[in-house]
C-alpha cells in the first residue's frame, strides 16, 4: 500500500493525453486531490496504434494500469527493416529472454485503461474544459475566465500547448520535413507472407516507407510516411495505386486501404526549462520527437510518474520540478536525439541506406545505444513480473 503524503494537496492538469493522465493517476494514488481538464467533448482518440516498450510497460504497471492496457496487445517476434527489394537490412530480437520487451495495442486501448485507473484513483476528469494557460504561482487559467488555485500545475497539453506558451518556456520547435498517414484496418492473411504476419516490418523505397503493426488479433496499424513536400504521398484518402508503384510486394495490402487516416507532421520540441514555479510541462509539450523508437508515449508515462515521485512528500514543489528535470531530462533528450538521427536516412538513396543498414544493423554498440530507452528503468517502478 503506498503512503498517501499528498492528503491536503491539489493539482490541476491540462490535457488528458498519456502524460496528462500518468501524472493524475501517479499523484492520486500518492493522496492528491486532482482534476484534469480536457478541452474536447469526450476522451475519445483517433485510430491508431501504438508501441510500448518494457520501460513504459514499467510505468503501467507501476499504476495499475497494466492488466487492462495489456489485454488483447500483440506481441511480435521480431522488428524488421526491409529494403526496396524486400531484403531484411536489420532484424531486432523482442520479447525473448534477455531481450526487451515490447506489445502493440490500440492507442484507444492504452488511454482508457489510463482514464479508468485516474477514476479508481479519484481523479476528477472534466471534458469541454480548456486550458489557455498559467501562473508561476500555481494558477491554471481557464478558456472561461476562471482560474484554477494549485500546489501544482501540470501542462500535458499536446505540441501546440498553450500552458507552455504563456510561461515563454519554448527553446525551439522544429518541422522535421517528414511525417505520416496513419490508419487503422482489419487484419487479412493475405497481406503479407505467412512468416511475416506477426511481426512489427518497416519497409523503405525511397523516400516512402510503410509501417506494418499488428496490434490485436484483428487490427493492423498502418502508417504510410513520406517527405512533407511529397504532395502525391501524403494526400487522403491515400492514393492506392501511387503506394502500389512503390511497394508492389505490398500489393495486397495497399488495395485494402480505406478512406480513413490522418496526416501527420513529425517535429521536435526543445523547452528552455521543463518547469516555471509550480507549473510542470511533459509530454509533447515539453518533448515532441519523431516516431522512429516508438518511445513518445514511453517518454510521457516515465516523465508523468517521475513528476509525481519528485513532488511526493515535499512542500518545496518549485525546487522538486528542478529536480525531476535534472534526473528526467538526460534519457527524454537522448530518446528524442536518437530518433531524430534515425529519421536522417529517409532521405538517403536505397543502395546507400540498404548497404549502411546491413553493416550497422550487426553492430552491439549501435544496437545498445537504439535500445537504451526501452532498457531504462523508470523512477518509481519495479521490474515486470
Amino acid at each position: 500500500m503506498m503512503e498517501k503524503t499528498g492528503a491536503g494537496r491539489r493539482a490541476e492538469i491540462a490535457g488528458a493525453g498519456i502524460g496528462g493522465l500518468t501524472t493524475a493517476a501517479a499523484l492520486a494514488q500518492r493522496g492528491w486531490s486532482v482534476t484534469v481538464h480536457e478541452r474536447a467533448p469526450t476522451l475519445r482518440t483517433f485510430g491508431a496504434g501504438i508501441y510500448i516498450w518494457s520501460n513504459g510497460l514499467r510505468v503501467l504497471q507501476a499504476i495499475g494500469a497494466y492488466g487492462q492496457a495489456t489485454v488483447g496487445a500483440h506481441v511480435g517476434p521480431q522488428f524488421h527493416t526491409r529494403d526496396h527489394n524486400n531484403t531484411t537490412m536489420e532484424e531486432i530480437p523482442i520479447n525473448g529472454i534477455g531481450d526487451a520487451r515490447l506489445i502493440t495495442i490500440l492507442r484507444e486501448t492504452l488511454i482508457n485503461s489510463l482514464v479508468d485507473t485516474c477514476r479508481r484513483s479519484g481523479v476528477e476528469i472534466l471534458t469541454n474544459s480548456e486550458a489557455v494557460g498559467a501562473t508561476a504561482e500555481g494558477e491554471l487559467v481557464l478558456a472561461d475566465g476562471s482560474r484554477r488555485k494549485a500546489d501544482l500545475v501540470v501542462g500535458a497539453d499536446g505540441i501546440n500547448s498553450r500552458v507552455r506558451d504563456s510561461l515563454d518556456l519554448m527553446m525551439y520547435r522544429k518541422h522535421l520535413g517528414y511525417g505520416a498517414i496513419r490508419m487503422l484496418i482489419a487484419r487479412d492473411d493475405g497481406d503479407v507472407p505467412v512468416e511475416d504476419r506477426e511481426r512489427y516490418i518497416e519497409y523503405f523505397t525511397g523516400s516512402r516507407r510503410i509501417l506494418y503493426t499488428p496490434a490485436s488479433a484483428t487490427d493492423l496499424y498502418v502508417a504510410l510516411c513520406c517527405a512533407a513536400d511529397d504532395a502525391a504521398a501524403l494526400k487522403v484518402p491515400a492514393d492506392r495505386a501511387l503506394w502500389t508503384q512503390s511497394f508492389p510486394h505490398l500489393a495486397n495490402l495497399v488495395t485494402r486501404f480505406g478512406d480513413a487516416g490522418r496526416w501527420d507532421a513529425f517535429e521536435v520540441v526543445k523547452l528552455k526549462r521543463w518547469s516555471a514555479g509550480r507549473v510542470a510541462i511533459l509530454g509533447d509539450a515539453a518533448h515532441a520527437m519523431p516516431p522512429y523508437l516508438g518511445q513518445g508515449g514511453g517518454c510521457a508515462l516515465m516523465n508523468g510518474l517521475g513528476l509525481a515521485a519528485a513532488v511526493d512528500g515535499t512542500t518545496e514543489v518549485t525546487e522538486a520540478l528542478a529536480a525531476w528535470e535534472a534526473r528526467e531530462r538526460p534519457m527524454t533528450e537522448h530518446t528524442q536525439d536518437t530518433a531524430e538521427r534515425l529519421g536522417d536516412m529517409n532521405l538517403w538513396p536505397d543502395d546507400i541506406r540498404s548497404q549502411v543498414l546491413k553493416i550497422t544493423g550487426k553492430s552491439r554498440e549501435i544496437g545498445m545505444e537504439r535500445m537504451k530507452t526501452a532498457r531504462h528503468a523508470p523512477t518509481a517502478t519495479d521490474a515486470l513480473a
